[in-house]
C-alpha cells in the first residue's frame, strides 16, 4: 500500500473493520494491521470504527460487581468512551479494542426517574424471556421521558461462535415503544437482524433483517411489560421459523445455483452440511 495516502489507508481499514463478521473482529483487525503496517495510524485513525462496530453488533461486556452482562449500544453511549448500564444504574468506561469494561461509577442523575419504574418492569420480564429462549442471550433496556411521554428501548443479543466448524453467527433485535402513562395502547416497532458467516471450503454470509410494527395494550407498567414481552416472543419466533424455512429452501435452490461461482478452488461446498448445523436454531433455543 505504498502508493496509498494515510487517509485512504485509514478509510479502507475502517471499512474492513466495520464489516467484520460476528466473532471475527480480531482476525480482521490483525489482517488490517499487517496491511497498514503502522499501529499508531491504525489506532488513531480507525478508533471510531472500533466503537461503531461494537455498538452495531451489540457487543456484550461484564462490568465489575455486576451479576449480568450489559450491551454496548448507541442508546447507552454517554460519550468519552463511557456507557450506561441501566440495570445496575452505573456508568463505565469501555475499551473498544480490548473489549473490556472498567471504572464503574454511580449513574445518579442519568437515571430518568419518570421512566425508571416502567423500564425496570420491562427489564424483569425480558430477563425471563431471554433465559427461556436464548442460550447465551443478553438484554439491555433503556428508558427516558420527554414532554409527558415515556420511551422504552429493548436490545437483545445472542451469538454462537464455532470456528472449529467454520461458522459464526449473531442474533440482534431492537424493540421500542413510546406512550403516555394515561394511555392504554401504544405502537411497538422492532428491528430483527441475523448474520451468519460460513467459511468451510468457501466464503458465504447470510445477512437477514426484518422491520416490524405492531400495537400493544396495557393498563399499568406490569401489563405493559407482560404484553410487550409476549408480543416480542411471538414475533421473534415467527421470524426465526420463517428464516429457518427459507434457509432450507435456499439450500436446494439458490445456494446450489452458486456452486459454479464459489469457491475459486472449484471445490464444491457441502450445502447440506450447513443445513445440518441448523444455524438459526443454535442462535435461539426452541
Amino acid at each position: 500500500m505504498a502508493d496509498v495516502t494515510n487517509e485512504e489507508k485509514v478509510r479502507i481499514a475502517a471499512d474492513f473493520i466495520k464489516h467484520a463478521p460476528p466473532g471475527e473482529f480480531n482476525e480482521v483487525f490483525n489482517d488490517v494491521r499487517v496491511l497498514i503496517n503502522d499501529d499508531d495510524l491504525l489506532r488513531e485513525g480507525a478508533s471510531s470504527a472500533f466503537s461503531q462496530y461494537n455498538k452495531d453488533q451489540y457487543t456484550a461486556t461484564k462490568v465489575e460487581g455486576a451479576e449480568d452482562q450489559v450491551l454496548i449500544t448507541e442508546y447507552g453511549d454517554l460519550g468519552g468512551g463511557r456507557f450506561l448500564d441501566p440495570r445496575t444504574k452505573r456508568t463505565f468506561f469501555y475499551d473498544h479494542l480490548r473489549k473490556e469494561a472498567s471504572d464503574p461509577q454511580p449513574a445518579n442523575d442519568l437515571i430518568d426517574q419518570t421512566a425508571e419504574p416502567w423500564r425496570e418492569a420491562l427489564d424483569n420480564a425480558f430477563k425471563v424471556y431471554i433465559s427461556s429462549h436464548f442460550k447465551h442471550g443478553v438484554s439491555t433496556i433503556y428508558g427516558k421521558s420527554s414532554g409527558g411521554s415515556i420511551t422504552l428501548i429493548a436490545c437483545i443479543e445472542d451469538h454462537q461462535f464455532q470456528p472449529q466448524n467454520f461458522w459464526n453467527g449473531r442474533w440482534r433485535s431492537q424493540w421500542s415503544v413510546t406512550f403516555t402513562q394515561s394511555s392504554n395502547s401504544a405502537e411497538i416497532t422492532g428491528l430483527l437482524k441475523t448474520q451468519v458467516h460460513y467459511y468451510e471450503d468457501g466464503n458465504v454470509q447470510l445477512v437477514s433483517h426484518k422491520e416490524i410494527k405492531d400495537k400493544v395494550t396495557f393498563t399499568d407498567k406490569e401489563t405493559l411489560a407482560k404484553n410487550f414481552t409476549k408480543m416480542v416472543e411471538t414475533l421473534e419466533s415467527a421470524y426465526q421459523n420463517a428464516l429457518a424455512e427459507n434457509y432450507g429452501t435456499m439450500s436446494g435452490t439458490t445456494f446450489k445455483a452458486l456452486r459454479r461461482q464459489l469457491p475459486v478452488t472449484r471445490t464444491k461446498i457441502d450445502w447440506q452440511k450447513i443445513v445440518s448445523y441448523s444455524i438459526g436454531k443454535h442462535l435461539q433455543q426452541d
